[in-house]
């Protein structure tokens, strides 16, 4: 009797977690291993109907991709490098702003429940109505954006365009701060509740402003979260496709031009499927690597920080 009632206790949690292993193998890992091996293919859109029996072309469509001297691998490096860009912009702005609007919102006073459910709004509503609106918002001709910053306000000398050319980064970039910061908001809100209000007031009897207490109290004792946060939003970020797809469709400007929607456009809309399984790939193990090196440099400085 009691053996059977320590193997149901044992084998209990592994019976919670098999629908969720279940369905963890057949959205992701089955379709990532399908890729993975389309990625050694020649696959086009004569072989996808047959993908199984398309040739097998080895290492080559890794090669094109990394020839950077070739037009293919020109245009990848340049989408690499303007992911990374918007990746470290939108992170750096999602935190600022979230955690400054969270400090702030820990002062009680009237209508801070009224901000705090205003500034989460972006958050709750779905990505392609709020994406959608910010198209609108855009336009050269009847958007609100240039009837305030060209007819209200003559910050510029004509009409820009958002949607095309390189102000489409900066399009990108508001709409993409606008919808995610409010996560950060919501992370940095929960967290700075852990932090007993005690060391505050010790601060402040021995003469600490404001300032120096976010940074002697607030900013250390949120280190821990902060780690956490930040690689969210950049993997987030980084796989953004929803965004530039649904402000752009499907062939996304130069200056906006995400690995995302570029892995995209190479699969679905040139029909080289073996070229993008092959950007696919390299881009996993990119982010697995930069995931990895994070981890090990905010773990060892963890340990010198207790240490």
């Amino acid at each position: 009797m009691r053996g059977r009632t320590r193997l149901r206790r044992v084998a209990l949690p592994y019976l919670l977690l098999l629908p969720a292993l279940l369905l963890e193998l057949l959205v992701h890992l089955v379709p990532m291993v399908i890729g993975i091996v389309m990625s050694f293919k020649e696959l086009t859109q004569l072989q996808i109907a047959h993908w199984g029996a398309a040739p097998w072309k080895a290492l080559g469509n890794y090669r094109v991709t990394v020839d950077f001297d070739a037009p293919a691998g020109a245009t990848l490096l340049h989408s690499f490098a303007v992911t990374c860009a918007f990746s470290v912009l939108t992170v750096g702005l999602c935190w600022v702003l979230g955690t400054a609007a969270a400090i702030f919102l820990q002062e009680n006073f009237r209508g801070r429940g009224l901000l705090r459910a205003l500034f989460l709004t972006p958050y709750a509503l779905p990505v392609y109505a709020a994406v959608i609106t910010w198209a609108f918002l855009f336009q050269r001709d009847i958007g609100l954006v240039n009837h305030v910053l060209h007819d209200q306000l003559g910050l510029t000398g004509d009409r820009p365009f958002w949607l095309l050319g390189d102000n489409s980064f900066v399009a990108l970039l508001v709409v993409s701060v606008w919808k995610t910061w409010p996560f950060a908001f919501l992370v940095v809100m929960a967290a700075l509740q852990s932090i007993p209000k005690d060391l505050y007031e010790a601060a402040a009897l021995d003469g600490a402003g404001i300032v120096r207490q976010i940074r002697r109290i607030t900013l250390p004792s949120l280190r821990p979260i902060n780690q956490v946060l930040l690689l969210v939003l950049f993997l987030w970020s980084f796989n953004d496709f929803n965004t530039p797809y649904v402000l752009f469709g499907k062939a996304a400007p130069e200056a906006a031009d995400l690995l995302s929607i570029h892995i995209y456009q190479s699969s679905f809309v040139t029909w080289n499927f073996g070229t993008g399984s092959a950007m696919s790939v390299l881009l996993l193990l990119f982010l697995l690597v930069v995931t990895a090196g994070y981890l090990l440099a905010t773990s060892r400085g963890r340990k010198s920080a207790d240490a």
